[in-house]
């Protein structure tokens, strides 16, 4: 479909440029057509009589008419098939020829109306096509001042303006040599015209459609930052619901085996169902605790300034106390471990001993902490039933334990079949746990 020209124009200044050269072309159409000189007096000078018009003010309305046919169609450009756009651009070049071919004046009125058409070649084609068209353009004029320099007058009009009378006194060899280096100058600063027209248009496209590419590529911005928003959200409530799944499922967990505790030594024994109470409350006062600092420092480091080693010597020592569950545990690193890091090892740890608690009956479980080459390795075995992995619907621990390991570049892996236990391995990058 056809669009109007100031519509598609990729800046305003190849349109008034355009305006310009039409302007010059104009007022070099209609330089001469009223005489430069007063009428004569016939009294005064009875043998002068009025001259007959020159053919080159014959045609010159014609002549205009062809500029305003030039423009008229300026005012669309066909952006669609290539062979309507080179049709488009014949009919330009062949109405800038009607114009000189009318008018004459080839060396003042040509070169406008090839910018012209040049201009609108480079909003409508590739740089090929451009240089194409500046070429046939720079061709058309060399080959009006050829047609002006052999005297070629095509319909009676003479393509080239006659020479100064103080010129036309010298001798024919030294007139030849000058009107020659007219023409060679002449095409010279035309094809310099031509050059940086094509370069200036270029530049200001180049321009138009980076400023385009720049507002297309603000606005995909715009939206993926939405996205990276929605997803950072999504990913910070999995990550609470870790947090909280692994740290308050964890102190709950064992209350609840104090609990059970309770009800069944208080019949029997009272002071150790006592005991027992009293481990229950303080499990739950630090379950509250540990609420109210998750909710009011969600990123707070949990380990609170401790080693991983010391924090783990302190988990292993609880699980002990709270399962009655024998734990055997080698820790092992040399290597500093960033904050995220320990987090996560810690974690994992955490919620794999809550859900060997809860799940697996075991009666041993081996712990194993140790750098091995460029990658720390947590191994932890029980002896408990074991699980079918795929059929597994403990909810957000394994998958929490998975997204932590696998959020650090590391690999997250369970072994475990039915009757056979179950064994826990993690890797992780040493350069990426590194502090």
């Amino acid at each position: 479909m056809p669009t109007f020209l100031w519509k598609r124009h990729p800046f305003r200044l190849l349109l008034y440029l355009e305006w310009i050269l039409f302007g010059i072309a104009v007022m070099a159409l209609f330089s001469d057509f009223f005489p430069d000189r007063p009428p004569p007096r016939v009294f005064l000078y009875p043998e002068i009589v009025p001259r007959p018009p020159h053919p080159r003010e014959r045609f010159t309305l014609e002549a205009f008419a062809s500029i305003l046919a030039l423009g008229f169609v300026g005012w669309r450009l066909p952006f669609g098939s290539r062979w309507l756009q080179g049709s488009y651009i014949a009919v330009c070049f062949g109405l800038s020829w009607l114009t000189i071919l009318l008018g004459g004046k080839a060396e003042r009125v040509f070169p406008a109306l090839l910018l012209i058409v040049a201009i609108r070649a480079c909003v409508l084609f590739p740089w090929s096509g451009r240089i194409f068209v500046a070429l046939l353009a720079y061709i058309s004029f060399l080959s009006a001042l050829a047609m002006s320099w052999l005297r070629i007058r095509p319909l009676g009009v003479p393509l080239g303006r006659p020479l100064p009378p103080g010129l036309r006194r010298l001798p024919p060899d030294e007139l030849q040599t000058i009107w020659l280096n007219l023409n060679i100058n002449s095409a010279i600063l035309f094809a310099l015209v031509l050059a940086f027209v094509l370069l200036l248009v270029g530049a200001v496209l180049a321009e138009s459609r980076s400023r385009e590419q720049l507002t297309a590529a603000h606005r995909r911005l715009r939206e993926y930052a939405l996205r990276i928003e929605n997803q950072a959200t999504l990913e910070e409530r999995n990550r609470i619901a870790r947090e909280i799944h692994d740290s308050v499922g964890h102190y709950l967990t064992a209350q609840s085996i104090q609990l059970e505790n309770v009800a069944l030594f208080l019949a029997t024994n009272p002071e150790l169902a006592a005991d027992r109470l009293q481990k229950a409350r303080q499990l739950g006062k630090e379950a509250l605790e540990n609420v109210r600092h998750s909710v009011a420092t969600l990123r707070n480091y949990p380990l609170q300034g401790r080693s991983l080693q010391v924090a783990l010597e302190g988990l292993v020592k609880e699980f002990k106390k709270t399962t009655g569950i024998e734990l055997n545990s080698q820790v092992a690193i040399a290597v500093s471990l960033s904050a995220e890091a320990a987090t996560a090892l810690y974690r994992v740890i955490q919620e794999a001993l809550t859900n060997i608690t809860k799940h697996s009956q075991a009666s041993r479980v081996n712990l194993s902490l140790q750098q091995e080459g460029n990658k720390i390795v947590l191994q932890l075995v029980d002896n408990g039933g074991g699980f079918e992995p795929t059929e597994n619907t403990t909810g957000f621990g394994l998958q929490g334990m998975r997204e932590r390991i696998e959020a650090l570049g590391g690999k997250f892996e369970v072994l475990a079949s039915p009757g056979f236990g179950c064994t826990i391995r993690v890797e992780i990058p040493v350069l990426g746990a590194i502090a």
